[in-house]
């Protein structure tokens, strides 16, 4: 009898931890590349993810999108893009991130990891915000800090990235 309520105990407490965790399912990646005014979106999105919705600092972030899907609405500046002299699609095909850190405050969700561009690997915050079953995140960097240098002067390589990430629960 003993051993039949330890068994019912394990397999509650187990559907009580798979009901806590979720994965991304989806995700909708845009940019807006600040000083040209131009805006575009990404996909490709793969992720190996593990959300702890019961308590986030367990959650690890990992996933990675597809230069070849660099959309800016613009045929030949995409083709332009994805070349060797920007994202070099052809020895660099995906772009990643790995979190090292996720906190709660308040209403917000930081993450910190680490986002690999081409050959560089720099660290990134990205603050999102939780609505229903999908994480709203936001963040800013520097193209030419990943050797991408669209314009000459830094801070006019700025681009604003958004992130809605879809969970499966």
């Amino acid at each position: 009898m003993k051993t039949l309520f330890f068994l019912i105990l394990v397999g509650l407490l187990n559907s009580g931890l798979a009901i806590a965790q979720s994965e991304i399912g989806s995700a909708e990646i845009s940019f807006l590349f600040v000083s040209k005014d131009v805006e575009g979106t990404i996909s490709g999105f793969d992720s190996k993810s593990s959300i702890n919705l019961d308590d986030l600092s367990k959650s690890k972030l990992k996933g990675s999108v597809a230069v070849e899907t660099i959309k800016t609405g613009n045929f030949l500046r995409d083709w332009s893009l994805k070349k060797g002299k920007y994202f070099d699609e052809e020895s660099h095909p995906t772009i990643g991130f790995e979190s090292t850190e996720i906190l709660e405050k308040d209403d917000k969700i930081l993450v910190k990891g680490n986002l690999r561009i081409k050959e560089t690997t720099k660290n990134i915050s990205i603050e999102f915000t939780r609505n229903d079953c999908q994480f709203i995140g936001t963040t800013s960097l520097f193209t030419s800090d990943y050797n991408i240098n669209i314009k000459s002067k830094r801070e006019d390589n700025l681009v604003r990235v958004k992130f809605v990430l879809n969970l499966d629960e």
